[in-house]
């Protein structure tokens, strides 16, 4: 079974950024964002960094104590869809190594499909079993509530490029046998502008505990995003879980329009990242920054809340989750 996000953790993986990826024109703003998500995890728990630019990297951090480094090349730095997904059966965890095609084929993507496959070949992952599987899906497509249920958008998993061969039965019916689900809930409402992945649900709604499910709300009528997430909030109102229970829903704020060269930037305060003991929360230099802030501090009450400015990372159309991924604890 898929494990929910909120079990414990041994190492979250990290792919630094590198000049011949996209972040070359905002290349030290990116690098000192993904230091700071670095120095924020590096004190709950062990950090997986993967980096190109090897003795570059180290040396951005004096203090090494949770950290390990391993070079390997890559086309960028989204772990969250090219990671491995790890799920849970009898007592043994398996990292699934499902096919990555860079959300349909949009950006190259030859090198990250393989990154999951060399972290098992240096040792990396040998806590863990490891299964391919000819399937193509990305981790910021699911979302699981690490009691059998799965969220996921049908805009993305039903996108032509990524399983063309393959209807929502199908896919629906791959989703339950490899990761261990007892029913998938499909969206079928809910886009950001901005967003190139076809409606990731991490930037849309996420499992807080078995029974709620945050989302991102839009509260302007002049907002290019509003009709859509009317939408998603009504289909949520009405999606059940397996007993046919409903959840219970809380809204996080929206966030004004931010753009970079014209283009409106994806924005949203569900790309959370939870860990051991604390909860990672992006923000934008927003007035609702804070709101969103105490939200969670209700949400988490036995973890710490971190702020971690994310205005860099939007700029390539992802955010805090999209470039991290965790690895459950091995007891």
């Amino acid at each position: 079974m898929l494990q929910a996000q909120w079990s414990e953790q041994e190492f979250i993986q990290l792919v630094f950024p590198h000049k011949n990826t996209h972040w070359n024109e905002y290349f030290e703003d990116a690098i000192n964002t993904f230091v700071n998500i670095t120095l924020a995890i590096q004190k709950y728990q062990k950090v997986l960094i993967i980096a190109q630019e090897l003795s570059y990297v180290k040396s951005l951090f004096k203090n090494k104590k949770n950290l390990s480094f391993v070079k390997i090349d890559s086309n960028d730095t989204w772990s969250r869809d090219f990671g491995g997904i790890t799920v849970k059966h009898n007592n043994q965890f398996t990292v699934l190594d499902f096919k990555f095609n860079a959300w349909g084929k949009k950006f190259k993507y030859q090198k990250d499909n393989k990154i999951t496959q060399q972290l098992k070949l240096k040792g990396l992952l040998k806590s863990y079993k490891h299964k391919s599987v000819n399937f193509v899906l990305e981790g910021g497509s699911i979302d699981s509530n690490g009691n059998g249920l799965i969220l996921t958008t049908s805009k993305c998993l039903l996108q032509k490029k990524r399983n063309p061969h393959l209807n929502q039965t199908s896919i629906d019916k791959t989703l339950k046998e490899y990761l261990g689900a007892k029913k998938i809930i499909w969206l079928n409402h809910g886009a950001l502008k901005g967003d190139d992945t076809d409606s990731h649900i991490d930037t849309l709604a996420r499992f807080v505990n078995k029974n709620t499910i945050v989302y991102q709300s839009c509260e302007k009528s002049d907002d290019d995003n509003y009709d859509e997430f009317c939408r998603m909030k009504h289909e949520l109102e009405n999606i059940t879980d397996e007993n046919s229970n409903k959840f219970k829903l809380v809204a996080l704020p929206s966030i004004s329009k931010i753009y970079n060269h014209e283009q409106r930037l994806l924005a949203s305060y569900v790309n959370f990242l939870i860990i051991n003991n604390a909860v990672l929360v992006p923000i934008y230099n927003d007035d609702n920054d804070k709101i969103a802030l105490d939200i969670f501090k209700k949400l988490f009450p036995k973890r710490e809340i971190i702020a971690i400015n994310c205005t860099t990372l939007i700029k390539q159309n992802g955010s805090l989750h999209c470039v991290t991924m965790q690895y459950p604890k091995v007891t």
